[in-house]
C-alpha cells in the first residue's frame, strides 16, 4: 500500500514539474517592458537635498534620544551625566540634512517631491540628471497628503507628462522612479 502512494506521488511530481518549468518562461513574456517610460522620463527625475537648523537635546546624544530617568544615586546615571552632561536645558542647535526625489513637472521649474523630504528645511537644493544644483523655495505643502511643490530657476527643463488617476485601474502595473539617498536613478514596479 505505501509503495503504490509513493508511486503515485512520484507519478504526480513527474506531471507537475514540466509544468512549473514551463510556466515562469510564458508569464514573463506577459509581463510589461518599462525601459521606454524609464528612459522617457528619467530626464525629469531629481534629487533634492534639504538643510535645516535643529535643537538638540544632549550634545553629542543621538537626535531623539534623552537621558532616562534614573533614581538619584543611580550608578547609570552618573554615566550618562559624566558623557553627556546634565540634560534639561542643553540645547544646541545643529544641522540636519534631509535626501529625497521629486519630478519636475513643467519646464519652468515647478518641482513635486514629498512634505516630509522639505519639511523646516532652510534650504533646498535640487541636483538635476545634467549634475546642475539648483537652489529651490517652497511654493505649497500638503502634510496630509505628503506631497510638496517647489520651484527652481530655470527654463527648458525637461518635465514629466502626467496622466489621469481616473484612467487607472486598480492592480494595473505602476512604475516609480526615483532618486532617493543620493543615487542617480532607480526603477521599481
Amino acid at each position: 500500500m505505501i509503495g503504490k502512494k509513493f508511486l503515485n506521488v512520484r507519478y504526480s511530481l513527474l506531471l507537475v514539474l514540466p509544468w512549473l518549468l514551463v510556466v515562469p518562461a510564458v508569464d514573463a513574456q506577459s509581463l510589461p517592458d518599462f525601459t521606454s517610460l524609464v528612459e522617457e522620463s528619467s530626464a525629469a527625475v531629481v534629487n533634492i537635498s534639504t538643510t535645516q537648523k535643529v535643537q538638540s537635546g544632549i550634545p553629542g546624544m543621538p537626535e531623539g534620544l534623552e537621558i532616562p530617568d534614573l533614581p538619584e544615586g543611580h550608578p547609570l546615571g552618573e554615566l550618562f551625566r559624566h558623557f553627556f552632561g546634565q540634560g534639561g536645558d542643553d540645547q544646541v542647535e545643529r544641522d540636519a540634512q534631509s535626501l529625497g526625489s521629486g519630478f519636475i513637472m513643467s519646464p519652468d521649474g515647478y518641482i513635486i517631491t514629498n512634505y516630509h523630504v522639505v519639511k523646516g528645511a532652510d534650504e533646498i537644493i535640487v541636483r538635476l540628471v545634467d549634475r546642475r544644483e539648483l537652489k529651490a523655495e517652497i511654493v505649497g505643502l500638503d502634510e496630509r497628503s505628503d506631497i510638496a511643490l517647489v520651484k527652481v530657476k530655470a527654463d527648458n527643463l525637461p518635465a514629466v507628462r502626467i496622466g489621469k488617476s481616473s484612467d487607472l485601474k486598480v492592480g494595473e502595473w505602476v512604475l516609480a522612479i526615483g532618486s532617493p539617498f543620493g543615487f542617480d536613478h532607480s526603477a521599481t514596479q
